[in-house]
């Protein structure tokens, strides 16, 4: 008797244990792959292209969502209804690692696959020391000008410079330069330029208070000569329509100033003269991330996925496809890229280029930033009084969150 219930009771353990353990995917599922992005179809036709010929014993699927982030957080882990992966910018990369649905990179990459990346892209992919993304390719922001009006012996190698090409070329309706000076992303590169930083990677906000209010008393006196509006359209048409004779704007920019026949020319960021460093704008660097599910259950697709990814031919095929500066170094080095002065002026200006913070905080500090350039450029309060108000309004926003 007391034999049968042993044999009883250990048939009823392998029963629990097999019911316990997750149903194996079947091959044809284990390497299906549904990666969920927002990019343009230039991007994903070209990844597309090549991944068919990388990884044929892949079947991949690209699925557009207007608002990925919302869908990621609605969706979470489950496998039922989130992706394998998805193609995004690294910012929000805080997010959903505390979430709990981002699994680590690393572990899934050969060893040495990142050794010819650009520093600038691993740094922007890491949180709290662990690689959350794959690279694939990043954008900064460009000094661009216009050589029917700007020559290129007139490119302002300093601010001070700029400031006084601005005085000699601003009135009656023309601009000598623009830019979106009340947005927080434009900004940054101002206050960067000053040494200063909008948080820090520990979620303090503002960490050097003077040089954030140094770089907004600079940087309102060429406010003072740009238009009040600072919308996108409007300095967007300004430039396109050759009522400005410089901007700082993203690469996004460019197809439109080749498509209005401009002679376009783009230079380096100019140098702070009060500081001897350059306005160093942000970078996003667009790449693949990960689900916990996938890394688990399709170890051996994913890894194929981001191995064939890592290759320098992807990159160089994004660059010739959509203008987009590669993630991996080596893609450099081919004539055709070397070539796209564009693609160029990015790699320069990753070298100085801060990656936007990926850490859930920066969330709040978007509207923060925004409201006190508000007050100071547009509604011309005081920088003290304004930039006290916005610390506060930071300090109790992080805080809730906690």
């Amino acid at each position: 008797m007391k034999r049968l219930l042993s044999l009883f009771l250990c048939i009823c353990l392998v029963l629990t244990l097999a019911a316990c353990e997750e149903k194996a995917l079947d091959p044809e599922e284990a390497n299906r792959l549904v990666i969920w992005h927002d990019k343009e179809d230039a991007v994903i036709q070209a990844l597309q292209t090549y991944l068919e010929k990388a990884v044929p014993d892949l079947q991949i699927q690209f699925e557009k969502k207007t608002s990925l982030t919302d869908s990621l957080k609605l969706v979470g882990n489950d496998p039922s209804a989130a992706p394998d992966l998805f193609l995004f910018a690294h910012d929000k990369i805080g997010v959903f690692a505390e979430m709990g649905i981002l699994a680590p990179v690393e572990p899934l990459l050969e060893e040495g696959a990142l050794d010819n990346y650009l520093p600038m892209t691993v740094e922007a992919a890491t949180y709290k020391d662990t690689l959350y993304q794959l690279p694939l390719y990043f954008e900064t922001l460009l000094f661009m000008y216009n050589r029917r009006y700007m020559q290129d012996e007139e490119v302002p190698a300093t601010t001070d410079a700029l400031l006084t090409y601005m005085e000699a070329n601003t009135g009656r309706g023309r601009y000598g330069f623009v830019e979106q000076h009340s947005t927080a992303y434009y900004s940054a590169a101002w206050i960067h330029g000053f040494g200063g930083s909008i948080i820090d990677e520990s979620g303090v906000p503002f960490p050097d208070a003077q040089a954030v209010k140094d770089a907004l008393s600079y940087h309102a006196k060429f406010v003072a000569l740009m238009p009040g509006e600072t919308e996108y359209n409007t300095v967007n048409t300004l430039f396109l329509e050759g009522k400005a004779d410089a901007t700082i704007g993203g690469p996004w920019m460019v197809p439109s100033a080749r498509e209005a026949e401009i002679d376009l020319g783009i230079a380096p960021m100019p140098v702070v003269d009060a500081t001897g460093k350059a306005l160093a704008p942000y970078s996003g660097v667009q790449g693949v991330h990960v689900l916990q599910f996938a890394a688990q259950q399709k170890t051996e697709a994913v890894k194929k996925l981001l191995s064939a990814l890592t290759a320098p031919d992807i990159g160089i095929e994004l660059a010739l496809a959509s203008g987009c500066a590669p993630a991996n170094g080596v893609c450099y080095d081919d004539n055709r890229v070397a070539e796209d002065e564009m693609v160029q002026a990015m790699r320069s200006t990753a070298e100085i280029a801060i990656p936007m913070p990926n850490i859930p905080e920066m969330d709040v500090m978007w509207t923060v930033v925004g409201n006190l350039l508000t007050d100071v450029n547009l509604s011309g309060k005081d920088i003290e009084t304004s930039f006290d108000a916005a610390l506060a309004q930071a300090e109790d926003l992080i805080a809730a969150m906690k």
